[in-house]
């Protein structure tokens, strides 16, 4: 599937350059396999979870549920439900998969639902909104994906609790990846976190939400895998 230019992208990234921690995520995490589930639904008020899908749930432009994310995703299902558990890509189920081809094979092969939405993140809160009927407002939802510019601050933009995680798939494994997206996020990762002053002081500024009070007193990261956490300022 060839992507089209992302225009909501584009005009929100002036907003971006004004107010950078609009990509900082609430929790950074390897994959959606360290990410605390349980305490998410319980602690923090969160009603559904939205996932990208490339090098989040699975490899770019393949349908097949990655080996590292499986776990992730399952705990997902069996603690917010199937119905509650979605897909949000900038590809599938957008304009650019005409006639929902792409999106239909990603539910049968995942099976979670994927969101249809005609404009692309950071847009589409409405589609999103109207797809989860007991999600009263956005600060209900939980945002996960790799991308800083995209999923990070769709989620931000609206309220919602934010999780980053990692590619997926590095090396050969990547090679069907978008080239402009690999360069796009190689970059939002070394801003976001190397070790230099305008990181720090750009998720020191990282925005609130509305229940979720910090790692600290309610840690969303599987205690066992936070040694895992490199230097992603490195990818």
């Amino acid at each position: 599937m060839v992507q089209s230019i992302n225009l909501k992208a584009l005009t929100t990234l002036a907003s971006v350059v004004r107010r950078p921690y609009l990509a900082a995520p609430h929790v950074f995490v390897p994959t959606v396999s360290e990410i605390n589930y349980q305490a998410l639904r319980d602690q923090c008020g969160i009603k559904a979870v939205m996932f990208d899908k490339d090098n989040t749930l699975t490899a770019p432009y393949e349908n097949t549920l990655h080996p590292r994310a499986q776990a992730g995703l399952q705990s997902a299902i069996d603690i917010f439900g199937q119905k509650n558990v979605a897909i949000l890509s900038n590809s599938a189920g957008t304009d650019d998969d005409p006639g929902f081809v792409d999106g239909a094979e990603i539910e049968e092969a995942l099976g979670i639902a994927v969101i249809k939405h005609s404009e692309k993140k950071p847009g589409g809160l409405g589609e999103v909104m109207a797809h989860f009927p007991n999600v009263e407002e956005p600060s209900e939802l939980c945002m996960v994906g790799d991308r800083l510019l995209t999923d990070i601050v769709f989620g931000n933009l609206h309220g919602m609790l934010t999780v980053h995680v990692l590619p997926l798939c590095t090396g050969e494994e990547n090679s069907k990846d978008n080239k402009v997206a690999k360069v796009v996020r190689a970059a939002e990762n070394k801003f976001m976190y190397a070790d230099w002053w305008g990181g720090r002081k750009t998720r020191s500024y990282t925005l609130g939400h509305k229940v979720w009070k910090g790692e600290e007193e309610c840690p969303l990261i599987l205690v066992e895998k936070k040694e895992e956490i490199g230097n992603v300022g490195e990818l």
